[in-house]
Formats: structure tokens, sequence, C-alpha cells
């Protein structure tokens, strides 16, 4: 099995369930194959979940807010990530924020995939007193892009483990584009970032979830030395320094949260507040790794 930051698995014998979804591959692997009402039910989970928080949707729950400030019902899982994002932020220095997605638009990565670049722009500052969820309702007082790709398919991806493994027995592997969850065990191979036939190492992980991010996964030309997906907020600038990241937790949101704030300087200390082991690699080729990991790396 394979860890990238966007790519492909190779798991443990068994059945195996592969199919696109809000725009990555998913693999679902069980013991025995999944029933066409299984199969429904996690097509209708994720479904449910992307028109909720999806920036790409013109029927998303969040894109009114886009074009207007106002309330809408909380959309799921409001206060479990917008939560976590205020703990993200705060550990970042702001570098990760909810508010990128007009950031992430204009240097290319927008609903049609133009990778166009029209410039940086920062995300607004100060979100978490212009975005609340209080009392029910997701407001916003000035109009944004909302964006929660730090962590959202970390939770879609524990959302679809608990489904799957509410309905079979035995282990359940659930990755959604490098964001994996499973029960049971698995060795995983941690995908090099420069170099996609090769591993920088395998982490053996049980019951627990490993999330993986990396800047070649979604890279296009523009800026200065390219562009990618993963913007500080504060400059709305590509990060120039960490090439790939991976995080263990008991959870895949907590695990995908970390992966992400292990781009910027405070992602050390959010993982450790979070109990997240963690390895990663910086542009020149450098791993680094927390002193709890239980990679094996090959040095």
């Amino acid at each position: 099995m394979t860890a990238s930051g966007e790519g492909g698995a190779v798991m443990t014998p068994g059945s195996r369930w592969e199919f696109e979804a809000i725009g990555t591959r998913w693999q679902l692997d069980t013991v025995a194959e999944l029933s066409a009402t299984v199969r429904a039910e996690v097509s209708a989970e994720i479904d449910a979940f992307d028109r909720a928080w999806s920036r790409f949707r013109p029927d998303a729950a969040i894109a009114p807010l886009a074009a207007a400030a106002g309330s809408i019902p909380n959309p799921v899982d409001a206060a479990e990530m917008l939560g976590l994002y205020v703990e993200l932020s705060d550990a970042t220095a702001h570098a990760v924020n909810p508010l990128i997605g007009d950031a992430l638009s204009r240097r290319g990565y927008d609903a049609g995939y133009g990778f166009v670049d029209r410039g940086a722009r920062p995300a607004p500052p100060g979100w978490p007193q212009l975005l609340t969820w209080d009392d029910g309702l997701l407001t916003l007082r000035e109009p944004a892009v909302i964006d929660v790709g730090a962590l959202g398919k970390g939770r879609l991806v524990d959302r679809v483990l608990r489904l799957v493994a509410g309905r079979v027995d035995g282990p359940v592997t659930v990755d959604g584009g490098g964001d994996i969850a499973l029960r049971g065990t698995e060795s995983i191979a941690l995908e090099h970032p420069f170099d996609a036939t090769r591993a920088v190492g395998v982490w053996r992980i049980t019951d627990a979830a490993l999330c993986a991010s990396a800047t070649q996964r979604r890279a296009w030309a523009g800026g200065e030395g390219g562009l990618h997906h993963v913007l500080d907020a504060r400059t709305g600038e590509p990060v120039r320094t960490i090439a790939a990241t991976w995080a263990v937790a008991p959870d895949a949101m907590t695990a995908d949260a970390a992966s992400t704030a292990l781009f910027f300087d405070g992602g050390p200390r959010f993982a450790h507040t979070h109990d997240v082991s963690w390895v990663r690699m910086t542009t020149d080729g450098r791993l680094e790794w927390s002193p709890d990991s239980k990679a094996e790396l090959f040095l």
C-alpha cells in the first residue's frame, strides 16, 4: 500500500472497490465484496458531504456565501471541522485559513481547473471574526470562498470508514486519494515526492489513519518556480520549503490537518498537541520526523 499526496495504493488481498469522487480516486478494501446497498450508501455519503462543502459546486450549501454575506444552516460537521481550523490557524500563525478559496482560484486552482495564474491575493485575515458557526447557523460577515481542504477530505474518509465498518466484518481500509483510514493493520509505503517509483519509507499502522500531502500532485505552471495547491494564506504564495508530509493519528481528520500544518513552521507543535506522529521531506530532499514516529525510513 502506498501513501502519496494524491495517489494510488496497493492493498492486501481481498475485495477492492475503486471509483472516482470529489476529484480524486478512492479505494475501499474489505474481506468480502461490498453489497450494492452499501456501495449506494457510500456514494450518498460522499455526495452529501460534497454538496455541503465543495467550493467547486454552484449548488453547494456554502456557495451563496461566496456572493453575499449571510447565514446558512450549519453544514455537516461544521463545528468539528471549523473548531479544528481555529487550532490549525493559531499553530501556524494564521498560514492556514478556511477562507482561502478565492486565493486558490486566483492562482489557477478554480472550479474549471483552468490553472491560469491571476496573481497572489492573501486570504481575509481575522477569519474567526468573519466566520462563525453558532446556534446552528454558519454565518459569514463578508463574502468569501470557503475551502475546507486542509482537513475536509480526512473528515469524509472518517465518515466513510465508520459507515463501511458498521456494515461489514473484518478489516476495512478506506483510501481517499492519499488520506487513508483503516480498521485492522496495514503497512503503507511513503511515496517519494520526486519519484513515484520509489518510497522514502514504510509505516505500519493499526486501527488508525495516515494522511499524506505533496506539492507535486496538484501543481501547474505559473508564479516564480511553478504553482501548487498548498498556499500560505497570509500571502497567497505557494509553500517553497516542504515537498511532502505524512501524518498518523487515530482519525483521518486530525491526520489530514497535521499533514497540512507540517508545511509551516508551527506544524510540529500542532502535531505534538494532537498526539500525531509525522514525517516530512523538505524541497532540498532532507527527511524530518517526530520523536515518536514509528515509520521505517530508508535513509
